[in-house]
């Protein structure tokens, strides 16, 4: 019953926020307007809804004008094609991984990684950025509700979603650290979505208990 009421909160939030766009296609095809190229996108263009793909070339291209700072995205369904013998190895690869796709990055820049098959999702920075950039705050917020929901959108809908709400974050919060404003951005609809998320969550937990103390207290008067 518990996952029930979390797939109907997490449907719930989708269609009140403005990316139900992109999570609204059930189909795992991808759609047939592919040839949209972006230089932000360093990998995964096409586990990318091209919708997706403009907002963030539009967005990236406004900030890296007024900032000279560059946001890129590496997002695939796997890193490499090999298989890991423990935990510690996994995450030895991974960073060296990705040690090998920042070594390239000019700075100042910051880089939204993502592997489905590898369960991985990060935020890489320069330096200059830590203080402009939360990544936790990022993830939890804007990227991984929207990766590990429930429901029966597919997962190139998911990472369509996820990449563009993370984006928008991080780009947002370099604007603000340099006091200026983006024109093109999403404001504040990632957050939207994990806001309405979570206070619907918190709703049906806190309903749940009240008839579960209330079921409880009956089956004792009885």
């Amino acid at each position: 019953m518990r996952s029930l009421y979390i797939k109907i909160g997490v449907l719930f939030a989708l269609l009140l926020t403005p990316t139900a766009f992109l999570t609204a296609d059930t189909n795992t095809s991808v759609p047939t307007k592919t040839d949209i190229n972006s230089r932000f996108i360093l990998e995964g263009k096409k586990n990318i809804d091209p919708r997706a793909i403009e907002k963030i070339d539009t967005m990236g291209n406004e900030l890296f004008v007024k900032t000279g700072i560059s946001v890129y995205i590496y997002a695939v369904e796997r890193y490499a094609n090999k298989t890991h013998k423990d935990t510690k190895s996994k995450i030895e690869f991974i960073k060296s991984f990705e040690s090998n796709i920042t070594k390239n990055l000019k700075d100042p820049f910051a880089l939204l990684t993502l592997s489905i098959d590898d369960q991985q999702v990060n935020i890489i920075y320069s330096d200059e950025l830590k203080s402009a950039i939360d990544r936790n705050h990022i993830l939890d917020r804007n990227i991984i509700p929207l990766l590990i929901s429930k429901d029966k959108n597919s997962v190139y809908a998911k990472m369509s979603a996820a990449v563009l709400n993370g984006y928008a974050a991080i780009t947002d919060s370099i604007a603000e650290s340099k006091g200026i404003e983006l024109k093109s951005s999403i404001g504040s609809e990632g957050t939207t979505f994990s806001s309405i998320w979570r206070i619907f969550m918190y709703t049906i937990i806190s309903i749940g208990l009240l008839v579960y103390i209330y079921a409880s207290f009956r089956q004792r008067k009885k």
